[in-house]
């Protein structure tokens, strides 16, 4: 977060994402004003959907305001996968995560969003006249009528195995996060988990590594059956080594990691050589300040009407993968959806006395402010 930044650093990281995202018309500026923001929605995380919402809110005129703590647009497709391909989004059989955020930031560009990047979420109030402030952990304010709330999953941090003498080898060895696929070119891996991240970098990173283990505690994986398919016809075929029934009890090496003892059902434990091991076993969400905010929670996720997104308090929604409801999916695409739905009722909270006309893009084409 910018907090833990110094002050150089941030510089250089402002820098950095101006220059980044200047081609297509935004600058990205960190917000640091003593006066309140204003804007028609306030929208809380700049992942995907929250940078999706800012289209559809572009298409009727009404201006938005994302907050983010993390210091760049992206949400975990940013900060914890840029680099892995994504295939379930409409029109392209396959899109790297962070070309997607580009996309999405290059077509949000003629609508001139405001960011403020690096603060959380901290507060928010309800005004007099029914309207909304935000207040940021540093003290920023923003106002508006209606919030998003597009927080993906919340404050995340990776689920680590019990190994003793695991924190001395991370960053040296050990990663639970694959941000450069690069970073493993030539080397020997050995990733544990049996659901789809730990699936999909091992397909991806067959082609990249010299060698890839991939070892699952039991015989049937929790990812995608094609993903599943896919890495037993790697194994199959000696591109990658898959073993069951077994895990990664010890890590070896002096400073870096050079081997990992490995614990099979049924028999004596083996060492494999490794430059990396990745245990892969998935993000452990919290809320954070989201749950102080008097909102309807279910299992770490807001409940919202389907109808609009929007939760028990009028003017607050919530879309993507922070919110729950009956049948709901944790898909980018689904929270695409809901984002379109949500910006139509926002609209009607500040224009009530007009009706929303869809226009079609392909007509009317997209126009800025």
């Amino acid at each position: 977060m910018l907090s833990q930044l110094s002050v150089r650093g941030a510089a250089l990281l402002l820098q950095i994402t101006e220059k980044k995202y200047s081609a297509a018309g935004l600058c990205i500026k960190f917000a640091a004003m003593s006066a309140a923001i204003e804007t028609d929605i306030i929208i809380i995380g700049a992942g995907p959907v929250g940078l999706f919402t800012v289209f559809e809110a572009g298409l009727l005129k009404l201006k938005c305001h994302l907050i983010d703590a993390l210091p760049q647009p992206g949400g975990q497709l940013t900060e914890i996968y840029p680099k892995k391909p994504i295939y379930d989004i409409p029109g392209f059989p396959s899109v790297l995560a962070g070309d997607l955020i580009d996309n999405l930031m290059e077509q949000i560009a003629p609508f001139k969003p405001g960011f403020t990047l690096g603060e959380r979420a901290e507060q928010i109030i309800q005004l007099e006249n029914g309207h909304f402030e935000v207040i940021t952990h540093k003290g920023t304010v923003h106002r508006a009528p209606n919030i998003a709330i597009a927080g993906g999953l919340g404050c995340f941090e990776p689920r680590k195995p019990p190994i003793a003498g695991l924190d001395l080898y991370e960053e040296n060895g050990v990663d639970y996060i694959v941000k450069d696929p690069e970073k493993y070119r030539g080397k020997k891996l050995v990733i544990a988990g049996g659901g789809d991240s730990a699936l999909d970098w091992s397909i991806f990173l067959a082609d990249v590594a010299s060698h890839v283990t991939l070892i699952h505690r039991r015989t049937e994986f929790r990812g995608h059956p094609d993903s599943v398919q896919k890495a037993l016809d790697l194994a199959a075929s000696g591109k990658i080594n898959l073993t069951t029934n077994s895990e990664v009890t010890g890590l070896k090496g002096t400073p870096a990691l050079d081997s990992v003892v490995v614990m099979q059902e049924g028999a004596e434990d083996k060492i494999l050589t490794a430059d990396y091991y990745l245990p892969l076993f998935g993000l452990s969400p919290k809320l954070g300040p989201i749950a102080d905010w008097g909102l309807q929670i279910s299992k770490n996720a807001i409940e919202v009407n389907t109808e609009d997104y929007s939760t028990q308090t009028p003017g607050i929604y919530a879309v993507g993968d922070i919110n729950t409801y009956p049948g709901k999916l944790k898909l980018i695409l689904c929270g695409f959806h809901e984002a379109t739905l949500m910006v139509q009722s926002a609209f009607k909270r500040i224009y009530p006395n007009k009706n929303v006309v869809l226009k079609y893009t392909t007509v009317s084409g997209v126009q800025g402010f």
